[in-house]
């Protein structure tokens, strides 16, 4: 009798488990598009991008499963995608491999905070006030992004933005589908974000501007597998491009991590996730993507009972499963995606309220970081101004000693990269 209990015990938990991975690959599926999108805009096709996307999530999601034991879920983190397009690629001019070679440097940085002190004394070194600045400002971006991708905004004549043609049919499309976006995130449907882009698809091809046709995906092995090129790395842009890319990977999954492992009660399995996510971040250079996190989305995974690496196993197969449906995924416009991206970007402004803001030493570094990105449309450059201006804050009050060696130096390497660029190297 007591083993029919234990059988049931451990058939109810893997049922459990399933369910738990179904729902994760069904909230997160959205990046598949979403980040081919982004990683078109760096200069290879959707098609290959879409193919890196899953490829990195589903070789990261499964090591997270089977070495960290974890129900946790990594896809290319939001953001993070935006910095390496926009700003690494497009912002410095190096090529995609280059910036590929950009990644795994970062990564390998990332690698060594995770099996060294060195996280530890970065993580003390950078006042909160920045960090939730920084996701402030990639979610304003973000949202830029979004909006320029429906047609809700565009380069005005007189103005540096204007309001899109609402006479298009584009910019109805996306405003029907970004309403209908909202309406199933605040009504917290199930994959909502995956409704989100069928619905928009649908209400794309009857307004008759969406690409149909039979596609057949060719798949090379040039697609699935890039080398990076160092081509670049005698260059100060590409070492100026490495820098924020691994301050942001450590410290973004560092926030990620700890909320999610508090929600699953496993704080002390802290350590193996953090270099769980580390090691794929280094994979994600090879597959030709920007770096994976720990998907904000996992938050729905736990709640959904997955405790174990065997819920992340299932979405990493169900992520890999996706290449055979790539055809048809690639017909989704960007008015079915930017919702998505407004959405998300929405989520990472909230971290707004976290800034002190009766604090004018810490608020207005914050300020600067929270403005600029979106404004000069570069995340690195947006970072520079708060990171400069708070030790300049900081001594101008008289608080010189909360500053730490560490910072210095940051804000000393991100006024260098400005005198550079103001005389032209």
């Amino acid at each position: 009798m007591p083993d029919s209990k234990h059988q049931d015990h451990l058939q109810s938990n893997l049922k459990q488990e399933l369910i738990a991975g179904i729902i994760g690959y069904l909230t997160t599926m959205y990046i598949i598009v979403v980040n081919g999108s982004i990683l078109s805009e760096a200069g290879i096709s959707i098609e290959s991008g879409m193919i890196a996307t899953i490829l990195a999530s589903f070789v990261g999601t499964l090591i997270m499963g089977i070495v960290g034991k974890l129900p946790l879920i990594l896809i290319p983190g939001m953001g993070i995608n935006a910095l390496f397009a926009y700003s690494i690629v497009q912002g410095t001019n190096l090529s995609f491999q280059e910036g590929l070679a950009v990644i795994l440097i970062a990564a390998v940085i990332f690698l060594i905070t995770a099996f060294t002190k060195l996280g530890v004394i970065l993580k003390d070194a950078i006042p909160s006030s920045l960090k939730h600045a920084i996701t402030v400002g990639l979610g304003f971006f973000l949202i830029l992004i979004g909006l320029e991708k429906s047609g809700l905004v565009k380069s005005g004549t007189n103005t540096i933005v204007a309001i899109g043609d609402f006479t298009s049919p584009t910019v109805i499309v996306s405003l029907l589908t970004l309403f209908l976006a909202i309406f199933l995130f605040v009504k917290n449907i199930p994959a909502n974000f995956l409704l989100t882009m069928i619905a928009g698809t649908i209400l794309a091809s009857i307004a008759g501007i969406i690409e149909t046709g039979n596609k057949a995906l060719s798949i090379t092995w040039d697609e699935l597998l890039f080398l990076p090129s160092f081509s670049a790395i005698n260059e100060l842009s590409f070492w100026l491009a490495v820098f924020p890319l691994a301050m942001i990977l450590i410290f973004e999954n560092m926030g990620l991590l700890h909320g999610q492992l508090d929600m699953l009660q496993r704080d002390k399995s802290y350590k193996r996730a953090y270099q769980v996510t580390a090691f794929s971040t280094i994979t994600c250079a090879f597959f030709g993507t920007s770096p994976t996190v720990s998907a904000a989305e996992n938050a729905a995974v736990i709640a959904s009972k997955g405790k174990t690496g065997k819920t992340a196993v299932i979405a990493g197969v169900l992520f890999l499963g996706t290449l055979f449906i790539i055809p048809w995924i690639t017909m989704i416009p960007n008015t079915a995606i930017s919702p998505i991206l407004i959405i998300v970007g929405f989520l990472m402004v909230q971290n707004i309220r976290h800034l002190p803001l009766d604090d004018l030493s810490e608020a207005l570094p914050a300020f600067l970081i929270v403005v600029m990105i979106p404004f000069t449309y570069s995340i690195a450059d947006g970072m520079a101004f708060g990171f400069i201006a708070y030790p300049i804050v900081k001594f101008a009050i008289g608080k010189q000693r909360e500053l730490s060696t560490a910072l210095v130096v940051i804000s000393g390497l991100f006024l260098f990269d400005f005198i550079m660029k103001i005389i032209g190297i």
